[in-house]
């Protein structure tokens, strides 16, 4: 009998709840082994290998601080050790912390580019060292946002954060091929926050063309798509309901139902 190829590995950034959460349990159920990463959520990330398991995918945890570089560079050889090989790797995790132009500061615009832009940059370039010592191919999915398309002043520097991580998507693809390919997934609106009511999150979401913006599902649904499409690279995939084509003068989070 020919032997058996093991299911890819995936490692998915800020998987313990949320987004990254869906995103994971997506991936599981469609074959993949997941390394769940966390930061402080510990519990909250057990809950997601389990969950994983019990879609038929294997899992484990792996924690680390994104805003610091010896952290990031230290992740995927863990991954690495556990697993044998990582193939794929989705940057969910992201620092989202309310500034304009009127509080803005070196401290915050830091913390936004370093767990936001750096630590995706620094695992693109580990899967591609990664990959070339498998003589094999990958590809590495970075969550952004449609807001870069609709663009308002608040949460300045999440903004230009998710700016520049786009604009490395372009440079990444380009650099890291033919070994791997970087697309980006920019949701809507998806989920709510501490910041909106449920009633509000219901009326803010119907904000779109197509009356609805982006479910956690179908975001899932479009990063596995991204990961296993051989053919998108240097792109990014907007899932939104068609949000980024209207003009919203405020983030979601600070606008009211009937604006």
């Amino acid at each position: 009998m020919p032997p058996t190829i093991p299911a890819p590995v995936v490692l998915v950034t800020g998987a313990a709840k949320r987004l990254g959460r869906e995103i994971a349990l997506a991936l599981a159920a469609g074959g993949w082994r997941v390394a769940v990463h966390y930061r402080n959520s510990e519990q909250d990330a057990i809950k997601t290998v389990a969950a994983c398991a019990h879609n038929m995918g294997a899992s484990a945890l792996f924690d680390a601080d994104l805003g610091n570089e010896s952290a990031v560079k230290a992740l995927l050889p863990r991954v690495i050790a556990h697993f044998g090989q990582v193939d794929a790797v989705v940057n969910s995790a992201s620092a989202f912390e309310q500034d304009d132009a009127a509080t803005f500061s070196y401290t915050s615009l830091a913390k936004h580019l370093l767990s936001n832009t750096g630590a995706p940059i620094l695992l693109a370039q580990a899967l591609h060292t990664h990959l070339a010592s498998r003589n094999a191919r990958g590809a590495v999915v970075n969550l952004l946002d449609q807001k870069l398309w609709n663009q308002n002043p608040d949460f300045l520097s999440y903004t230009l954060s998710k700016a520049a991580l786009e604009a490395a998507n372009t440079m990444l693809a380009m650099a890291l091929a033919p070994l791997v390919r970087v697309v980006g997934v920019a949701p809507g609106l998806t989920l709510t926050s501490h910041m909106l009511s449920d009633a509000q999150f219901a009326e803010l979401h119907k904000l779109s063309p197509l009356g609805r913006s982006s479910t956690p599902a179908d975001v899932a649904a479009t990063v596995k798509f991204a990961l296993e499409n051989q053919s998108i690279t240097g792109t990014t995939l907007l899932v939104d309901g068609g949000q980024h084509l209207m003009k919203f003068e405020r983030d979601f989070s600070l606008m009211t139902s009937n604006t």
